[in-house]
């Protein structure tokens, strides 16, 4: 390296934000992901021994998946890249995999691929990476914010490990920062800053599990207040909140956290949860989640879940989907509100699902069984001659007005698909039929 190249990478590491100068060297450094880093755990053992097939990490912004990947390359004695999907091309992993075979070749040495964003890369160039994954070329590192099984190939994902990194908890969070403050070499520990503990805890809790977003915080907060009279720059919680203004929502419309989110927000409604189905209503709308997506989910769990229950509820919910097209926001979050408090605060019933799901199956299995003679449409010409409709019993001309007749095919006769449970109307429904049955 030349005096000039030493001297711009030196100027860029001083000049870096402080998360990026913060950032671990060794496994030691690293703060949380206890449950994939611990010393008795896989991924530990296997960049300690320096024994790395081929990785995936996922999981939200600010919870190390580059730092990880930093310490790899810290500690390996394979050649480390790293590439972003964001601007690299086919023609970027053509130069690694050729360098890559050259290092092999001469120098009998690994090559590590790190890709950050690797969902960024679309199918091909994924694809192409395949075969040198394959015969070792390279041992690939995959970093993203989405789930791997919806935006990496399965070929890829079945050559790698996943870990799926958490979000921080709130004490690693708060050791990050007093890390940042104390930390006179890579840290802020030359401003003499000191923090309140509540702004502390505050900014801990406010980052929501993203190191990221709390170190820039307290970097933005020491560099901009000014010193009191001890000549120390003090960190309140005034100062805190005013860096740290709005928690980010960490939901992507077509990410894992959209899926996550909507998959919580039925759960809820089924669960019979009123408030946590309102919580997670209310986080797809602030990150800007379509009302007629989520209205279509409130209709579909007023079905599946509700049922015949509550057979009131399809209608709240069709009703609503109806008015948020009509109305638009941000009056539709209150009609979607009304929807899911009512969804979920109805007896619940899925029987009805139960009963297609079942009849389904039979069709299945049974395939197209001859519906009985004396059902068959008698209306046309000629059906008189066939026997079609002799023997129907007109249910109106009975009392209860209700025959005792067969219905279903004869190889399935006596079948039972819809099962009524004693639940809300259900439970009227069962009394219902039980009385017409009585002889």
């Amino acid at each position: 390296m030349d005096l000039f190249s030493y001297m711009r990478e030196n100027t860029m590491e001083k000049e870096s934000p402080l998360a990026a100068r913060l950032r671990p060297t060794s496994l030691e450094e690293i703060v949380g992901q206890k449950h994939i880093l611990g010393k008795d755990k896989l991924l530990y053992r296997a960049i300690k021994a320096d024994k790395l097939s081929s990785l995936i990490f996922f999981g939200p912004p600010g919870t190390g998946k580059t730092t990880i990947a930093k310490v790899i390359a810290h500690t390996t004695s394979a050649e480390f890249t790293q590439i972003n999907a964001t601007v690299a091309g086919k023609k970027d992993m053509e130069e690694v995999v050729a360098a890559a075979k050259d290092t092999m070749g001469m120098y009998q040495k690994k090559t590590i691929l790190f890709i950050d964003e690797i969902h960024r890369f679309n199918k091909g160039q994924q694809d192409y990476l395949l075969p040198f994954v394959e015969d070792g070329t390279i041992i690939l590192i995959g970093a993203t914010t989405e789930n791997p099984y919806f935006e990496v190939n399965s070929a890829l994902l079945s050559r790698s490990v996943i870990f799926e990194l958490k979000p921080l908890e709130q004490q690693d969070i708060k050791e990050l920062i007093q890390r940042a403050i104390t930390d006179k070499e890579k840290g802020l520990g030359g401003y003499e800053a000191c923090i309140d503990e509540d702004a502390l805890t505050f900014l801990a809790d406010m980052a929501g599990g993203d190191a990221r977003s709390a170190l820039n915080a307290i970097e933005l907060g020491v560099m901009t207040t000014e010193r009191s009279e001890d000549g120390k720059i003090h960190i309140t919680l005034e100062v805190a909140s005013e860096c740290i203004q709005k928690r980010v929502v960490k939901y992507d419309k077509t990410g894992n956290n959209h899926y996550d989110t909507i998959s919580a927000f039925i759960k809820s409604m089924r669960g019979s949860d009123p408030d946590a189905a309102v919580y997670y209503l209310a986080k797809m709308l602030y990150a800007g989640e379509s009302v007629t997506f989520i209205a279509r989910r409130i209709m579909i769990c007023a079905s599946e879940d509700v049922g015949m229950a509550d057979p009131q509820a399809l209608q709240v919910a069709v009703a609503a989907s109806l008015a948020v097209e009509r109305v638009g926001m941000p009056e539709a979050q209150i009609i979607l509100s009304h929807a899911a408090i009512y969804v979920a605060t109805a007896p619940k019933s899925n029987t009805a699902c139960n009963a297609i799901f079942s009849a389904m199956e039979c069709v299945r299995q049974k395939g197209d069984l001859k519906v009985p003679t004396h059902l068959m449409d008698a209306h046309y010409k000629g059906a008189a001659k066939l026997g079609h409709g002799d023997g129907y019993q007109y249910a109106h001309d009975y009392p209860k007005h209700y025959a005792h007749q067969q219905y279903l095919p004869d190889e399935i006769k006596g079948e039972t698909f819809y099962e009524p449970t004693d639940m809300g109307y259900e439970a009227q429904i069962q009394k219902y039929l039980s009385w017409i049955k009585e002889s």
